[in-house]
């Protein structure tokens, strides 16, 4: 709902304080009162982050939440259980707050548009709408990437292996001709650069800064983390359809990368 795992933790939080300040005995059905709770708070977040950002000029990339390439870690696997990849993340960005919201209720979680409605305030029908065109758009994206973890790991692993080798035929090759390319620095501007042969020089560029590269799953999908001098110094989400890259998303923000659980990477030698 939120793309921000600090976000996130406030918006349960918040719900909790309330319940605590509520008689849950005379609710009815808690579950339905925590998803409306939950859900009113993180669309006035999301109404807030929208302001602030038409004021600032301000973009950023979602939370990636990573893990080794070789397993998803225990504490990670109840966040990825309901969680999308990040290329769809960042389509969820661009949608108005209730289309997000009935979006992400309907569709992922099943919530009955009656039940939305009430959250938004609309009516049914009106809800049902707000979904179509979150949905419309998305669909015109087409987030939906390739499900072969070996596949995925091993398009990461020939990517990897030529950009260090300066080969930039080979990767053009793992390229879509289309490929976008989305980098956060932190400045308040997401960085996109498209086309095959666009992307490889820069990874080509990457790859000439001392710098270590180390597969690993991002949002559960392929992508990489970037080491200079054994700090954290980047985390490469992908999106692969069709054995080739159609989206790398890069988060090179140190204060947000900073807040991520990376020690695993940090021990490996």
């Amino acid at each position: 709902m939120l793309g921000s795992t600090s976000e996130a933790d406030d918006a349960v939080q918040e719900a909790w304080i309330r319940l605590s300040r509520s008689n849950a005995g005379e609710i009815d059905n808690l579950e339905a009162w925590l998803v409306t709770v939950v859900a009113r708070v993180a669309l006035n977040m999301l109404r807030s982050r929208r302001t602030r950002r038409e004021e600032s000029f301000e973009a950023h990339l979602p939370d990636p939440i990573v893990d080794r390439a070789d397993g998803i870690a225990p504490e990670h696997e109840a966040l990825l259980a309901d969680s999308v990849g990040l290329a769809l993340l960042v389509v969820l960005e661009t949608l108005t707050p209730p289309e997000r919201l009935a979006y992400v209720l309907h569709d992922m979680f099943s919530v009955p548009f009656d039940e939305i409605a009430d959250i938004l305030h609309r009516s049914p029908d009106a809800a049902r709408q707000l979904a179509s065109r979150g949905r419309r758009r998305i669909r015109d994206v087409d987030t939906t990437p390739d499900a072969d973890p070996p596949a995925q790991r091993a398009v990461v692993d020939a990517f990897l292996a030529a950009a260090r080798r300066g080969d930039f035929d080979g990767l053009v090759a793992l390229l879509d001709p289309d490929v976008v390319r989305r980098v956060d620095n932190g400045s308040g501007t997401i960085v996109e650069t498209r086309g095959a042969e666009v992307v490889a020089r820069s990874a080509m560029a990457a790859a000439q800064q001392g710098l270590v590269a180390r597969p690993a799953l991002v949002n559960g999908a392929a992508g990489w983390v970037s080491l200079q001098n054994g700090a954290i110094f980047a985390v490469a989400a992908l999106t692969l359809r069709d054995g080739r890259i159609v989206a790398m998303d890069v988060l090179l923000d140190p204060a947000r990368l900073a807040r991520l659980d990376l020690t695993v990477f940090d021990a490996r030698p």
